[in-house]
């Protein structure tokens, strides 16, 4: 007699990269999130800490164009 669920009673034998990332074990499961949210904290960390480019000089003098009379 068989289970009610995805492949509920079948045991998968996975290799190579789909015996740590696979949607039908919770470790596997588990990693997916796991490398989903580093992804996302990596990309933040990125952004966040390059460097900024300088920002322009700021006109300390008062250059105007009016003549006094």
């Amino acid at each position: 007699m068989r289970m009610a669920g995805h492949d509920a009673g079948c045991q998968h034998q996975f290799t190579g990269f789909h015996k740590y990332f696979n949607a039908y074990t919770i470790t596997g499961r588990r990693n997916y999130v796991i490398a989903t949210y580093t992804g996302i904290a990596a990309i933040y960390l990125f952004f966040k800490l390059r460097s900024k480019e300088k920002a322009p000089a700021a006109i300390t003098e008062n250059k105007c164009c009016v003549v006094p009379l």
